[in-house]
């Protein structure tokens, strides 16, 4: 763990200098230990793929004053780290139709696999949010298997339906509202990405686990899906 100045009243926590499933649990823990222990302090939290940018009120501390407090805070939330294998794994459902599912077909003949085999590849996999970013609710989800990684689209689409989900070399994500983008588009979720109940605004945060549950036509138009949205 390094922690850096970056000017009198913002610093920021490096864990490493590589994605990695491990740095990204640390991100997670120690952006919840910051929010629940320095909430006297802290102003702002932008937990990353493996730092944490934090944001602290320089009237009632000084850089040295609160480096310390948070390296303290930082060393007791490792001691205290819960069992990673544990924790739950937050489920969404996605219908990789034709009408949703844009770039199936290329992500198929890129592959050599068929949609049924990129499916399930797409959906077996476990993984772990590294950040939010690009628009509210943005999460950016990895590792993607190897098997169905393949570029962004030369160019990008001027608008991506709303729960649209997409493949961007070793990474996958969820397009919480209708913006451009350059993803290759394999499904949707009729899940609402943006909780606006929440501190992030995003129903996942960074170091969550997120796994796609495969579901035909019918229950995604049950849970409130659309296919009209472009």
């Amino acid at each position: 763990m390094i922690i850096e100045a970056v000017n009198e009243s913002t610093c920021i926590v490096y864990f490493g200098d590589r994605i990695s499933d491990d740095i990204a649990g640390q991100v997670k823990r120690a952006t919840e230990a910051i929010r629940r222990n320095l909430s006297d302090l802290v102003i702002d939290l932008v937990p990353s793929y493996t730092s944490v940018l934090v944001c602290y009120d320089a009237d009632r501390t000084d850089r040295f004053g609160f480096t310390s407090r948070i390296r303290k805070t930082l060393s007791q939330s490792e001691q205290e780290a819960p069992d990673e294998n544990a924790s739950s794994t937050i489920e969404l459902p996605v219908y990789y139709g034709p009408e949703v599912g844009l770039d199936l077909d290329e992500v198929c003949d890129y592959s050599g696999l068929s949609r049924d085999e990129v499916v399930r590849i797409h959906s077996e996999q476990t993984y772990r949010v590294y950040a939010i970013g690009f628009s509210p609710g943005f999460a950016y989800l990895g590792i993607t298997d190897q098997r169905i990684a393949l570029p962004r689209k030369a160019t990008p689409r001027q608008k991506v339906p709303t729960g649209s989900v997409g493949i961007a070399g070793s990474q996958t994500a969820i397009y919480p509202s209708s913006t451009p983008g350059g993803w290759q588009i394999v499904g949707r979720t009729p899940q609402k990405m943006i909780d606006w109940d929440s501190d992030s605004l995003a129903l996942v945060a960074v170091g969550d686990k997120v796994r796609f549950r495969s579901i035909d036509r019918q229950e995604y138009l049950d849970l409130g899906g659309s296919l009209d949205e472009f």
